[in-house]
């Protein structure tokens, strides 16, 4: 063996290991990111469910606020805002999330007639 061969023996391993721990941090993040985006999509899907119950208890003569927290109760989610002017109803729901050092996403919706 020559004194080339020796110098740059391992390093092939080094390399890889460098290379799977790339890999593995990058793919820890996509994760991360797409438990965000699913997050924000469920609080979306919260939010306008609620702001449409609680606009159709207004208008049974119900109160829409407490029709809005159930509906975002059922989806998983937690009513943090709830105004009725009329027959709309505007909310603000918090959907809970533990992924990349954040706890929560929050998304809001209006509904009413017209």
């Amino acid at each position: 063996m020559s004194r080339l061969d020796r110098s740059t023996r391992g390093s092939a391993t080094v390399l890889a290991v460098v290379l799977l721990v790339v890999l593995g941090l990058a793919g820890a993040l996509a994760a991360g990111l797409g438990g965000v985006l699913v997050a924000k999509r469920r609080a979306a899907s919260a939010a306008d469910l609620a702001a449409l119950a609680g606009a159709a208890a207004v208008q049974r003569g119900d109160p829409g606020c407490a029709a809005a927290a159930a509906t975002a109760r059922d989806n998983r989610a937690q009513v943090v805002s709830c105004q009725v002017d009329g027959d709309v109803v505007e909310v603000e729901v918090s959907v809970p999330i533990h992924a990349l050092s954040i706890t929560d996403v929050q998304d809001r919706a209006r509904a009413g007639p017209g």
